[in-house]
């Protein structure tokens, strides 16, 4: 299975940005997904999960301001992020849920927020 994130890239506190992650080699609809991000000398968090029925579940940090949707036909699980702050910067990066069956990780796509 391969996963491909891809929306990333440079913007202003305040701003959004839409993530997208599409799943090649598996079926999207089998599979609940979440986004993690990992900052330069920190470890990996979750920041939002969505099963296969849609329910979600968000970190504290971006609870009110990251909305995770999926769309199974097009195999692409999304991250809607706004009101962006500099404390977002990070490598994002989707998987399958739970963790400890991930797949191969990924290049990610890199967020920075300057203020």
């Amino acid at each position: 299975v391969q996963l491909q994130a891809s929306g990333g890239g440079l913007v202003q506190a305040g701003g959004s940005l839409r993530l997208s992650c599409t799943i090649s080699g598996a079926r999207l609809r089998d599979y609940g997904m979440s986004w993690y991000r990992q900052a330069p000398g920190k470890q990996r968090e979750m920041v939002a999960s969505i099963t296969t029925t849609r329910g979600t579940n968000y970190g504290d940090s971006v609870k009110g301001r990251f909305t995770i949707t999926r769309a199974n036909n097009a195999n692409t699980v999304y991250l809607q992020m706004n009101n962006l702050t500099p404390e977002d910067t990070a490598v994002y990066y989707c998987n399958r849920n739970p963790l400890w069956l991930a797949w191969s990780w990924g290049q990610g796509t890199q967020v920075t927020v300057s203020d």
